[in-house]
């Protein structure tokens, strides 16, 4: 079987030496739509009156930078009435805060007006438990592998609520973070840990993690997002477009895509040790 095995592998080295010509591959472009990036988050121990909320549109293919959405009137809404405007930068899509005031269980309402249009979306801000600490282990390799390193974020469920968070994972080592979306169904009232293993992380390295506390909606929709972001090669196509809480009141049928959360967040910064 050796010499096989010795033969299909210079074959396919051939082949894909030979396949040095740029295809160019004929993509549809749908016609474009708002993009609203508003997620508000409140870091425990900090004061979170800072806030910002990027509007983009959608773009073809090919591109790798959207079009930033310049011009238009962006604000947050208590249940008090209270406003907090979101000014743009100019020429940059990103609209910021200064005075946002953040209160768990507050419901807080986004409204967004451009070219004729006026987008909304409600959502109340959810806390989340203290990260207890973060722990490595080396594992085992499978089946003559070589041993891998695994990290785990330990937090501490609040018991007298059904509750959901978000785990985002950044490493020294990549360059996109990786999200985990959990509820406390099966570990009501303990305390649990987030897994996250990275081969590629060494000694010395570094591993953020955040924990976000998130309403059942969201939930809902990251576990859709995340699933279809994992799942997915790069010419694959969703089974559906996924759409969020933005609501454009203007004309329904013009949708908006992106999320408005508001969450209380907890984060460590974790030092690779020796393994």
């Amino acid at each position: 079987m050796k010499p096989i095995y010795i033969y299909l592998t210079l074959l396919l080295s051939l082949t894909f030496v030979g396949c040095e010509e740029v295809v160019d591959v004929d993509t549809k472009t749908a016609p474009p739509r708002l993009v609203v990036d508003a997620s508000l988050q409140w870091e425990k121990g900090t004061a979170g009156n800072e806030q910002k909320i990027k509007l983009t549109m959608t773009t073809n293919f090919y591109n790798t930078i959207p079009p930033v959405v310049s011009g238009a009137t962006v604000y947050v809404t208590n249940s008090a009435s209270t406003v907090f405007n979101f000014i743009e930068t100019p020429g940059t899509g990103e609209y910021v805060c200064s005075s946002f005031v953040p209160e768990i269980g507050e419901s807080y309402t986004l409204t967004v007006e451009h070219n004729g249009r006026t987008i909304t979306a409600t959502e109340a801000m959810m806390p989340v438990p203290a990260i207890d600490y973060i722990a490595q282990e080396t594992i085992p390799g499978f089946e003559g592998e070589e041993e891998q390193i695994q990290f785990k974020t330990y937090f501490t469920d609040n018991g007298t609520t059904n509750d959901y968070y978000l785990m985002r994972f950044q490493s020294s080592v990549t360059a996109i973070p990786e999200y985990i979306a959990v509820d406390d169904e099966f570990f009501q009232g303990n305390q649990v840990f987030g897994l996250y293993l990275n081969a590629d992380l060494e000694p010395g390295g570094l591993l953020g993690v955040k924990l976000y506390g998130i309403s059942q909606r969201y939930f809902n929709y990251m576990e859709k997002l995340i699933s279809i972001s994992y799942g997915a090669g790069p010419f694959a196509t969703p089974a559906g477009v996924l759409r969020g809480n933005m609501v454009n009141t203007t004309n329904p049928d013009d949708y908006v895509l992106g999320y408005f959360s508001v969450t209380e967040t907890s984060s460590q910064v974790y030092t690779v040790g020796p393994y």
